[in-house]
């Protein structure tokens, strides 16, 4: 039960909102649940290192959180009061943190170490995917910042840097939405419409994540010179996890593994890398 040669897959999973915890009718919710399954089961990490499409430390600087005992961070506004008592038990790593600022100073990029809970753009997700009662994690989540900006290069080559992680049992996995406008979101709530973008972006983007991986980086750059790109994406946080994954994904072809859209977002899931079923018998 391990994976191809050994070697960690790359996962980008869409991840909602906090509401998105109560909803677990939502076939994204079950979508979720099944690929934490095939992590537990049978990728079977040493940890995690995960970036958020809800944090974005500086443009220049890129922040790691080194605590060894972490909680969750309520980083919304306006829900219901039982929304701010939800748990996600979970811990950290300063090996696995110390690791990542020295993969990325290698190449160049400014670190900073920090203690600081997981945001809900990673436990909301990680509620789903592996519930600490029935599919339990068990291993250190290392969260890492977006830079602060839309430099889709830099944030892949930041994936670039820390591709080596994949060789020591430590997953990358990018957690936002191929598609997130909230402006139409919000604007088309109830209409039961899906917006034309979501479809033609969403393809899209898939081409780019399933090209030659001597391809991928130019063909996932020229998607911000789509006519569609920024009704996808009004400002990219969201898609930007996604540019770290690919980045990561070295010479491992993409796949996406599940799609839906859903009026002006896009559920869709990645994976880059294969993962072995498990052999008769074990």
């Amino acid at each position: 039960m391990a994976t191809t040669n050994r070697q960690m897959p790359v996962y980008f999973l869409g991840i909602g909102g906090p509401n998105f915890m109560e909803n677990t009718q939502h076939p994204a919710y079950a979508q979720l649940t099944s690929v934490g399954h095939e992590i537990t089961t049978l990728v079977k990490p040493k940890a995690i290192v995960v970036f958020s499409a809800h944090w974005q430390a500086s443009s220049d600087t890129i922040a790691i959180n080194a605590a060894a005992n972490t909680n969750i961070i309520y980083d919304f506004h306006g829900f219901p009061k039982h929304y701010y008592e939800f748990e996600y038990p979970n811990k950290g790593s300063p090996e696995i943190a110390d690791k990542v600022a020295v993969l990325l100073g290698n190449h160049g990029v400014k670190v900073e170490k920090v203690k600081r809970g997981l945001d809900h753009g990673v436990w909301v997700g990680f509620i789903a995917a592996f519930d600490p009662k029935k599919n339990p994690l068990n291993v250190p989540i290392v969260q890492v910042s977006l830079l602060d900006n839309e430099n889709v290069d830099e944030h892949y080559r930041l994936g670039q840097a820390l591709q080596s992680l994949r060789d020591e049992g430590v997953l990358i996995v990018g957690a936002g939405m191929a598609v997130h406008n909230l402006y139409d979101f919000r604007a088309m709530r109830g209409s039961g419409a899906t917006m034309p973008y979501v479809y033609t972006f969403d393809e899209a983007l898939r081409e780019a994540a399933i090209a030659p991986p001597e391809e991928r980086q130019a063909k996932m750059a020229a998607l911000l010179k789509r006519d569609d790109a920024i009704k996808a994406g009004p400002t990219l946080e969201h898609l930007l996890p996604m540019y770290v994954v690919a980045g990561a994904a070295g010479g491992d072809v993409g796949e996406r593994l599940w799609t839906l859209a859903e009026g002006s977002l896009s559920w869709a899931q990645y994976r880059f890398g294969k993962v072995e079923e498990a052999q008769a018998g074990l």
